[in-house]
């Protein structure tokens, strides 16, 4: 079974590359995506609290996630959704991770300048381990030993919401903290 997710967020870390054991390039992002609901008493938009995502992604698409994605911009992410969960010196941890199949520029925020890559296979129906896509389970490549602890968060995160206003993230909770002036 495959749960397959769309996600719209913001970048929240900077892409982090790097190589498998077997050669195979990877890159690497935290997503924020945040909740929010119309409050029909004050006419508002009100933010709720923020989900958070590493999104994973590999070959032509680490090297072109390395090249465009930037800290702070707008993306909408599809891929596979795969939840940790494990416990270390008493305390229980959660990782929410998706192995991207594509990310893109959210348009709603900017445009974007679409470049094509020389050579851009799309994924055929393969198993992840015959694509050799870096993760193997059976290898021990999930769970505490590489889901460190984490805050949440990093420290000077901002993004623009909906109505053109810089919001910030409370870096203990996750949460949204308000307007930034």
């Amino acid at each position: 079974m495959t749960d397959i997710i769309t996600i719209r967020g913001f970048v929240a870390t900077d892409v982090t590359t790097s190589t498998t054991t077997t050669g195979v390039g990877t890159a690497s992002f935290r997503l924020g995506s945040p909740s929010r609901h119309f409050d029909k008493a004050s006419g508002e938009w009100v933010e709720d609290y923020m989900n958070w995502f590493t999104v994973q992604g590999y070959r032509q698409l680490a090297g072109n996630m390395a090249c465009s994605i930037k800290k702070g911009q707008h993306v909408i992410v599809v891929g596979r959704l795969k939840l940790a969960r494990w416990e270390r010196d008493g305390r229980i941890y959660h990782k929410a991770e998706v192995n991207a199949d594509s990310v893109g520029h959210d348009l709603r925020w900017g445009s974007a300048n679409y470049i094509r890559t020389a050579k851009n296979e799309l994924p055929d129906s393969e198993t992840a381990a015959q694509r050799g896509d870096g993760y193997d389970a059976a290898a021990g490549e999930s769970g505490p030993d590489n889901y460190p602890e984490e805050d949440g968060a990093p420290e000077d995160i901002v993004f623009e919401d909906a109505s053109g206003d810089y919001v910030s993230v409370d870096t203990e909770t996750g949460e949204l903290a308000g307007a930034v002036t």
